[in-house]
Order: C-alpha cells, then sequence, then structure tokens
C-alpha cells in the first residue's frame, strides 16, 4: 500500500486495509502464513476434544470444514478461522462424564444437543435479517451473558484442578509457560502460548518417564478422520429419546452466550481489519456460517465451532488480512485431519498438561465475563441487575456442585429430562430481562 493511499485512510478514521495481500507476497511466504494461522489455533482447537473425549481427528476435519464454509457464506469477505469452542464443555462433561464407563456412547448424545445449539445461530440470523441486530440483540445484554459466561469458567473449575492433582510439577510448569508467553512474549511466541505450555509440559512428563506413548507406536500414518460410532447418528440408531431431550436441554441455552462471543469476534476482527463486516458481509451471514459449521462438526462428532481470537492476533500481527490465508489454514487442517499417529500424539498428552493448561484457559473464560459485565457498564446499583446476575450465578455453580453429575433430573411423563445449573442459571437470566421493569 502506498503512503498516499494510507496517509489518505488514517485522515479519514479508517484503518489500512492491510499492507499486504496474497498475491503480492508469493506462494511461499503465504504457505509460511497460512502454518503460521494453524500453529495460532492449533493447542486450543485439539485441548477440546482431549478434555471431552471426541475425536481429534474428526475435530481438526471439521475445523477446515467450518472455516471453508463461513468464508463461502460471508462472501470469502471475513478473516476468520473457526476452531473448537470451550464454552459447551461443562455441558460434555455433564451429559458424557469422563469417569463413565459408557463415555463414548454417551457423546453422539452430546454432538446432538450442539447441532440443536447451532440451530439457534440460524434461528437468529434469520430474525437479525428481518429485523435489523438491535431489535433481537437487546433480549441478550451483557448483565445475562456476562454472569453466563463467568458461570462456564467457574463450574470447569473442578474438572482443571483434578487433572492437575495427577502431577503438579507438569501442570505448574504448563501453567508458568502460558503465562510468560503471554505476558512478556514478543511476536508469534505472544500468539502461540498454548502450543508453548502444552509442549513444554509435554516433553518434560516423557522425560520424567510420565508419558506411554504405545498407541503413537501403533497408530497408522494415514486413515479416515470420522467413525460413524463417534457420530450424532450413531445416536438417532440408538434412540434414547430421554437421552436426545436432556442433551438439547443442557446445550442449547450454551448458545445464547456463544452467540454474544461471536458478536465480540466479529467486531474484533472488523476493528482489525478497518472493515464493518456486522454491516458488510453482515451480522446474519456470519452467525448463518457459524452456525451451520458447528451443526456439521456436532452431527459428524467433532465439537462445536466458534471464530478464534488467537487468529485475529495473527492478522493484527502480520497486517497481511487476505482471507485467502486463513483459508489455507483450513486446508492444511483437514490434511492433519488424516493422519492419525498425529491425533494420538494428542491423546497421550499428561492428565497434569491438561490440567494446567485447562486453569488458565477456564479463569480466562471467567474473565471474559467479567469483562464483558465492565466494558458495557452494567449498572448494578440497580436491583434488577443485582438480582438477574446472583439468580444466574447461585443456580448454575450451585447446582453443579449440589446435585449428582450437576443436573437436576426432571420426570416428564415417562421420560427423565436432565437439566444443567448452566441451563437453568442463562433461561432464569433470560426471562427475568424480559420481564423485570426498567430495562437499561
Amino acid at each position: 500500500m502506498g503512503r498516499k493511499r494510507k496517509k489518505q485512510l488514517e485522515q479519514t478514521g479508517v484503518k489500512p486495509q492491510g499492507i499486504y495481500d496474497a498475491k503480492s507476497l508469493g506462494a511461499p511466504k503465504v504457505v509460511m502464513l497460512g502454518m503460521q494461522h494453524v500453529f495460532a489455533m492449533f493447542g486450543a482447537t485439539v485441548l477440546v476434544p482431549r478434555l471431552t473425549g471426541l475425536d481429534v481427528s474428526a475435530t481438526l476435519l471439521f475445523a477446515g470444514l467450518g472455516t471453508l464454509l463461513f468464508h463461502l457464506l460471508t462472501k470469502c469477505k471475513v478473516p476468520a478461522f473457526l476452531g473448537s469452542s470451550f464454552a459447551f464443555l461443562p455441558a460434555y462433561l455433564i451429559i458424557a462424564p469422563p469417569e463413565s464407563d459408557t463415555r463414548a456412547q454417551l457423546l453422539p448424545y452430546a454432538c446432538i444437543g450442539v447441532a440443536c445449539a447451532g440451530l439457534v445461530y440460524l434461528i437468529l440470523a434469520g430474525l437479525i435479517k428481518l429485523y435489523g441486530s438491535g431489535k433481537v440483540m437487546r433480549f441478550f445484554p451483557p448483565v445475562v451473558t456476562g454472569p453466563i459466561i463467568i458461570a462456564i469458567g467457574l463450574t470447569l473449575s473442578q474438572t482443571a484442578i483434578n487433572s492437575c492433582d495427577a502431577d503438579w510439577l507438569v501442570a505448574l510448569v504448563a501453567v508458568a509457560l502460558v503465562v510468560i508467553c503471554n505476558v512478556w512474549g514478543k511476536g508469534m511466541v505472544k500468539i502461540v502460548p498454548i502450543i508453548i505450555g502444552v509442549a513444554g509440559s509435554y516433553a518434560l512428563a516423557a522425560a520424567m518417564g510420565s508419558v506411554d506413548f504405545t498407541k503413537v507406536a501403533q497408530a497408522s500414518w494415514l486413515g479416515l478422520p470420522v467413525h460413524l460410532e463417534n457420530t450424532a447418528f450413531w445416536a438417532f440408531q440408538d434412540g434414547e429419546t430421554a437421552l436426545m431431550i436432556s442433551a438439547i436441554i443442557t446445550m442449547v441455552p450454551i448458545s445464547l452466550a456463544t452467540i454474544v462471543e461471536h458478536v465480540g469476534d466479529v467486531s474484533a476482527i472488523s476493528s482489525t481489519v478497518g472493515k464493518n463486516f456486522v454491516d458488510d458481509p453482515g451480522l446474519h451471514r456470519t452467525l448463518l456460517g457459524d452456525g451451520l459449521a458447528t451443526i456439521l462438526a456436532a452431527l459428524f462428532g467433532a465439537p462445536a465451532n466458534t471464530t478464534y481470537g488467537e487468529n485475529t492476533g495473527v492478522l493484527s500481527l502480520t497486517k497481511v488480512f487476505d482471507p485467502l490465508v486463513v483459508r489455507l489454514a483450513a486446508c492444511f487442517a483437514i490434511l492433519f485431519s488424516f493422519c492419525p499417529k498425529f491425533a494420538a500424539v494428542v491423546e497421550c498428552m499428561p492428565t497434569a498438561t491438561v490440567g494446567g493448561i485447562s486453569l488458565v484457559l477456564y479463569g480466562m473464560i471467567a474473565a471474559v465475563g467479567v469483562r464483558n459485565v465492565v466494558e458495557a457498564k452494567c449498572d448494578f446499583s440497580k436491583s434488577r441487575n443485582v438480582i438477574i446476575a446472583a439468580l444466574i450465578l447461585v443456580l448454575s455453580i450451585g447446582i453443579k456442585y449440589n446435585y449428582e453429575n450437576g443436573v437436576i433430573k426432571v420426570p416428564v411423563g415417562n421420560v427423565t429430562i436432565w437439566m444443567s445449573g448452566l441451563a437453568i442459571g442463562a433461561l432464569t437470566g433470560i426471562i427475568l430481562n424480559a420481564i423485570l421493569p426498567d430495562k437499561d
């Protein structure tokens, strides 16, 4: 971009639309930049299946396919990468607890719930197209979504501590590396602290003889990433109606928090690039892309997708805003998904390493909720706002730690429905915000 053009943009208050594009960089640099985006999303994306028991290869495949679908639906304008969402973790752990002997059979039901959560994106996208974003989003203000996000992080804290108990030294090394890289790191080191934390902690555990690499040695180099028994289609064949209903009720309310997260991410990308993607291609298109990507991933046994802030950080670092680079990263993720040996390396990750990384990530989720409330300047001198936030937090966290498996069992005829604390807290907050007077 010429200096004259750059100066003109600065005078009008609009940021430059990228100093470079893919055509001017040439193939070798574009490939390197694409790999950089893969590294940025990699740590968090593969950690979700490691925590939930979902398939790593399927996760990578549908992160790549979901990203390509998102770009297609947003007219190839938004340089966003879609990776695994952490917001649904508590619900996965409720529906398919790690200690359960039937966890593998329960996960497909969780996937059905996530697919239904993706439908909420589609419904909201249609409403925004019809009525505009302002009229729709006023039902989900920060006083509701902020406490929901805080509760998501706090309800996961027990899982992180239990994992750290396996080896606190390995866990603390993971935490220390993430913190050091994130606070004092420069360039790419600051962008990929999760990968560095995982690699350093993993290496320490391996040096201590705490890692069994038998699965890695037995795994083949090439293989299919999707297996029918891990998909939602298997659950449809199994046909446990009560489990399906419970999974849907548990998962769907969480989509209200992730939708707000999506809006924030799209706004952040717009700010970074200097284009208003909320208007063009439109929030309805970005929600449609995210929702369809989540539905597709869930049906085939992968986690819900979400736009990744890590990749927005790479955009800011490199000043290369061409969406083609992100689509190339998606293609690399798809290629990696066909390597079972690579998936086995992730599955052999020490429990303490997962615990240490989780300790930071879950805390950051809760902190994002706090930031959501603070930045929106929610007025907690108003009783209605205090009541809404209080009930969301107490119901979500109280039910999690005081009921078996963190759910309330509600008998409806011959069917017993499970309702998680998060589901009850979120629904309570939304209803109270709608009916209590003096809304902000």
